[in-house]
């Protein structure tokens, strides 16, 4: 009896414990702060929806009006296709259906071009485009981080006003160009650089680890496409942020401490000031699958950007709402992660704080 009442007590007691530490979670400020994050993105996102819905509304013609112009389709087909889409619906009404069946099924409605489900569509495309997105972001990181601390450390040396200006001329030439010229070089080199799409001709006919590398040579001169105009802007942040630390007084003291020079940056001073890159984070993780799009046009590569276009160009109506949809889910994100990784990295900032 005794024995029993004990394992019951213990029981109660451990039932207990896991209830606090539940209770004290479910309250945190952690945790209250991504539930209100993730209540006003829903707000903003249905939002975004109806004004993006309403612009692409105004646009004038549709895709309908561009079928009904082509003689072999006769008109009862493009009024059977009206039907089947809803579009013979007033625009309040084919908004709200299209809005339920996302809440309810997450169900984005059909392509007008490719009669598919539009989430399988997006879902096709994403892997594509976020590996050559993600390889882009490392790039980039990687190397503008370290280039952009040495810039700030050999502040007025030679070697900072070569950045500097390598810099410059990232910043200056468009995505677009320096595609161009990267096309132009994998011609010109050609076959040292594959011209344009994900895998070769005998792509399936590789090893696993042959399809890998087929990929990653594939991958090389979009990736770098995409890096260049980023490293440039991310490079000079870095540098002008960490020469604004280096100046501020508690650096000084810690010198005057006695402390090492690498210490006094590595430690002290970048420590504050990666506080905004991380803020860009962001922003860049919004737009990973938006920000490709140059790269995947010119370099052939069947990603979202391509797919996007063609929407718009077709006014493929749902295939646009789904992913505008994706690009603010996408920034409302990761402005989220930016914002929790800014008080992990630095914890005196309050989450309340943060807009």
């Amino acid at each position: 009896m005794t024995s029993s009442n004990t394992s019951d007590s213990n029981t109660s007691e451990q039932l207990g414990d896991r209830f606090s530490g539940l209770q004290s979670l479910l309250t945190s400020e952690t945790v209250l702060y991504i539930i209100k994050r993730v209540l006003q993105g829903l707000l903003t996102l249905l939002l975004a929806s109806a004004l993006s819905f309403a612009i692409i509304q105004l646009a004038p013609g549709s895709y309908l009006d561009t079928l009904s112009q082509n003689p072999k389709i006769s008109q009862e087909t493009v009024e059977e296709l009206k039907k089947q889409f809803g579009l013979d619906q007033p625009p309040l009404v084919q908004y709200w259906r299209w809005l339920v069946q996302v809440v309810t099924r997450f169900n984005f409605g059909t392509s007008f071009v490719y009669f598919r489900p539009v989430s399988s569509l997006l879902l096709e495309r994403v892997p594509a485009t976020l590996l050559l997105a993600i390889s882009s972001f490392i790039l980039t990181w990687a190397i503008a981080i370290p280039l952009g601390i040495l810039s700030a450390v050999k502040q007025n040396q030679l070697i900072d006003k070569i950045l500097r200006v390598l810099s410059y001329l990232g910043q200056g030439f468009p995505s677009f160009i320096t595609a161009l010229a990267l096309l132009v070089l994998a011609q010109i080199l050609s076959p040292l650089f594959p011209v344009g799409d994900m895998t070769s001709i005998n792509h399936y006919e590789l090893s696993p680890v042959g399809k890998i590398l087929d990929i990653a040579w594939h991958m090389i001169l979009p990736t770098i496409a995409l890096s260049i105009t980023s490293f440039a802007g991310l490079q000079r942040l870095m540098r002008g942020q960490l020469l604004d630390v280096l100046r501020q007084d508690y650096i000084q003291t810690a010198r005057a401490k006695g402390l090492s020079e690498d210490k006094v940056i590595y430690v002290h001073a970048l420590r504050n000031a990666i506080n905004p890159l991380i803020t860009l984070l962001g922003f860049e993780f919004a737009g990973l699958l938006s920000g490709s799009f140059i790269a995947e046009f010119f370099f052939n590569w069947p990603g979202l950007g391509r797919l996007i276009l063609q929407a718009v160009i077709a006014q493929d109506l749902y295939l646009v709402m789904g992913s505008l949809m994706m690009g603010a889910a996408m920034l409302i994100i990761g402005n989220l992660l930016a914002d929790l990784l800014l008080k992990v990295v630095d914890p005196r900032i309050k989450l309340e704080d943060l807009k």
